[in-house]
């Protein structure tokens, strides 16, 4: 089979390499669409094990063949996936495998190009307002439980047009958390059709200045209310700095999503990093029950994937992506892949 390999530049190369096998515990997925994510030329160029190696970890496709303890699936089966990062046998080829607890079925309605943008970038989102900063889940949300919170005071979503920000808002959403105050910028008009101005909701455009966002911010907090939550979904350019002049010192969260920085949290701020790969390790339950919610989600409606571009050639796109993302040149979109445009592969791939 035909497989990705990013090395640092980002730079890719496409080699001919054996179909994996499942383990007991895993399935092999036919690839029919793959997502990309900033850490895919991140990695080959922090980590030095990385270099060269396959990066992708959103699948979207049919079941190929499931490992003897998998009963949850079988062959043909229309699924999305989230691999384990920093592993083999990634998304960026024909074929690719991944955990049966982080496997979730699709809709048919829903494309596989859509359910490519799904997987890493959701369960971020999720554990970072469900895991690490303690937020209610959608059956959590009884006024005590959102007293005791302190939630009624409004929740910030910084980069709310990325990927893991705009799952971020979706998900507080079903969970009626309000108000929701978006940071964006160039994709304003997509955080706005995410938001309910008529709960309080608003967007605070970060293209004014770090002022303008502090002050911004100040403007659409509750009356009497503290703020005591944000998603930083960004973590770079002034983002929790600014947020540490708006969040409550009396027990405010701040959940970041950039590794081997240094922070320096004010006193009465509680700073945490969330790691998706937990969905793989501690977070296990926690990932398969929600990838079953989403799964719902997408079929009743209330849930959706993000804004995507399907890049030209297949694989052979994956180079002008990652670049893409390393330039700064996404916004309110996530880079797809339909495996059957790579050269070699043939065109009857996508069927089951």
């Amino acid at each position: 089979m035909k497989e990705a390999r990013v090395f640092k530049g980002p730079r890719v190369e496409i080699h001919d390499v054996a179909i994996p096998s499942p383990k007991p515990d895993e399935v092999l997925i036919k690839v029919i669409f793959s997502g990309s994510n900033p850490k895919d030329w991140k990695m080959s160029e922090w980590v030095a094990e990385q270099d060269g190696t396959n990066q992708g970890d959103d699948i979207a496709g049919y079941v190929q063949s499931v490992g003897k303890n998998v009963a949850e699936y079988k062959p043909g089966d229309r699924v999305a996936a989230f691999h384990v990062m920093r592993t083999p046998s990634g998304s960026y080829a024909e074929y690719a495998i991944s955990p049966a607890h982080t496997v979730f079925h699709i809709p048919d309605k829903t494309s596989f190009e859509e359910a490519a943008t799904i997987p890493l970038a959701a369960m971020t989102a999720a554990i970072g307002l469900f895991v690490r900063m303690g937020l209610p889940e959608p059956w959590q949300s009884t006024s005590e439980r959102r007293q005791k919170t302190g939630v009624d005071g409004g929740l910030v979503v910084y980069g709310g047009a990325s990927a893991v920000g705009a799952f971020g808002i979706k998900l507080a959403v079903r969970a009626n958390i309000h108000p929701i105050i978006a940071v964006a910028g160039r994709g304003t008009s997509f955080v706005e059709s995410l938001i309910d101005k008529s709960k309080g909701d608003a967007v605070v455009d970060y293209r004014k200045g770090d002022d303008s966002v502090v002050e911004g911010i100040k403007a659409v907090l509750p009356l009497g209310k503290e703020l005591r939550y944000c998603l930083d979904a960004t973590s770079e350019h002034n983002s929790y700095q600014n947020m540490y002049k708006v969040l409550s010192t009396n027990g405010g969260k701040i959940t970041t999503v950039l590794p081997g920085k240094e922070y320096h949290t004010p006193s009465g701020i509680e700073q945490s990093l969330t790691t998706v790969g937990s969905a793989h390790t501690d977070l296990k339950d926690f990932a398969f029950a929600w990838f079953r919610l989403m799964s719902l989600g997408l079929q009743d409606g209330w849930f959706s994937g993000h804004p995507h571009e399907v890049m030209p050639g297949g694989l052979a796109g994956v180079q002008g992506a990652l670049k893409n993302l390393k330039d700064g040149k996404a916004s309110a979109v996530k880079y797809v892949f339909r495996i059957e445009d790579t050269e070699g592969v043939s065109k009857d791939h996508a069927k089951i």
